[in-house]
């Protein structure tokens, strides 16, 4: 009996440090979500594009033949579980490539443990707005966009509209009522003193499903555009109490993260709403057919149907994915090809980005994304965006490139940065 009880002990012990060496071999990408809570109808096809991309890459061959691992974290846009999520996640295998986080406060959270544990935290088109200087923050990457950005296009585009001049006009920012939905505020501060125009400020309480007392300020004031910063259940909300209220959709501008297809789809009074996106992701590219032929045409894709393929929000969690794939390929080529990359490479990887019209071309996203390239100091890598408009069944692009007015957003960037690394006692980086 004894002899029996040994060879099983023998066993386990034998299977558990075959699973630990195959991880070990494995490059692993932690990926916190929220299917469920107030944000969830923006956060399943989000994770469900993040999940579809690694999957793809994998059914490819992986990374220079390297795998990837990944492991999904119910967060419920919490940020004590997305706390939680990260300290649970971050040591796993050769330890996490890097957090996106979906939460600007989880981002807050996660941003002073990071330069501790040396793990990036990753958050294209969110976050915090400063981190783009690489020079206090070391370890965050907003990359392709921040809320600054998606805010100065905004502007950019009603500028347009108006024939270069807002002077006189009110512009009414209804937001969460949440560090995310205050993220704007500064950049819009700044318009308006530059632009002339009144900004009015109107915030929801969370989770957002009663509304009636910020849009009758709102008809009350009677703004020429409102800008919405929400997401989730809270969206759909705005646009039909809009309807309600009467103001027209198409003086509706939305954040990219009010922009998706589930928030419109349905809703008989969206034609005409407004959104920003990052870079171009309304549009669809080969990446899209690839991962429909790898993964979908075989029961292996993550959404319940392949029609989500090409939704907004699936669309960009795909592009996160990309993202920090691209980041521990370009650390491999420095470190090691064909190598698993621990955190604090895949770093430098994230840091010394340069994807080229050509090699987006060759990843099939060449359509929706321009060059990015990074650098000590610059951990955004590209700010430009579009405005999409939503014609009863789809979204339509409608507008030229823009790309944030540095003469604003720099200068506040540094400001805030600076400030921040006062704050936390960072010493400030020296960037070639």
């Amino acid at each position: 009996m004894k002899l029996k009880h040994l060879a099983l002990a023998t066993a386990l012990v034998s299977g558990f440090a075959a699973s630990a060496s195959a991880l070990a071999q494995e490059q692993f990408v932690p990926l916190l979500s929220y299917r469920t809570g107030q944000f969830a109808p923006l956060g399943i096809p989000w994770a469900d594009g993040k999940l579809d991309y690694l999957k793809l890459v994998n059914a490819k061959g992986g990374i220079n033949g390297v795998k990837i691992a990944f492991e999904e974290c119910e967060t419920a846009y919490d940020t004590s579980r997305g706390v939680e999520c990260y300290e649970r996640l971050k040591g796993k295998g050769s330890g996490a490539s890097g957090f996106d986080t979906q939460s600007t406060g989880i981002t807050f959270a996660v941003s002073e443990k990071a330069p501790i544990d040396k793990i990036p935290v990753i958050t294209p088109g969110y976050g915090l707005s400063q981190s783009v200087d690489g020079r206090v923050f070391e370890w965050n990457f907003p990359l392709l966009g921040t809320y600054w950005t998606a805010a100065d296009a905004i502007i950019q585009d009603l500028l347009k509209k108006e024939n270069g001049s807002l002077k006189g006009k009110k512009i009414a920012l209804v937001y969460h009522d949440s560090p995310y939905g205050k993220e704007p505020i500064p950049l819009l501060e700044k318009r308006a003193a530059k632009e002339g125009f009144e900004l009015l400020l109107v915030p929801v309480t969370a989770p957002g499903v009663e509304q009636k007392a910020a849009w009758l300020q709102v008809r009350q004031s009677r703004p020429n555009y409102v800008i919405l910063w929400s997401a989730g259940v809270m969206t759909p909300t705005a646009i039909r109490e809009a309807q309600a209220t009467g103001f027209p959709r198409e003086k509706m501008y939305a954040v990219w993260w009010a922009g998706s297809d589930h928030d419109v789809k349905g809703i008989e009074g969206a034609k005409g709403y407004n959104t920003v996106t990052i870079h171009n992701s309304a549009e669809r590219d080969k990446v899209h057919d690839e991962v429909k032929a790898l993964l979908y045409d075989k029961g292996q894709g993550s959404a319940k149907d392949a029609k989500e393929l090409g939704a907004l929000a699936h669309t960009r969690g795909m592009i996160i994915s990309m993202l920090t794939v691209e980041a521990i390929r370009t650390a491999q080529e420095k470190f090691g090809k064909g190598q698993v990359m621990t955190p604090e490479q895949v770093r430098w990887g994230l840091e010394n980005l340069n994807l080229t019209q050509e090699r987006l071309n060759e990843l099939g996203f060449g359509k929706i994304l321009r060059p990015i390239q990074t650098s000590c100091s610059n951990h955004i890598g590209a700010d430009w965006a579009r405005i999409a408009q939503w014609d009863g069944s789809k979204w339509n692009v409608v507008s030229d490139w823009y790309q944030a007015d540095q003469s604003l957003v720099a200068s506040l960037v540094k400001e805030y940065a600076e400030r921040y690394a006062q704050d936390k006692n960072i010493q400030v980086r020296t960037c070639p």
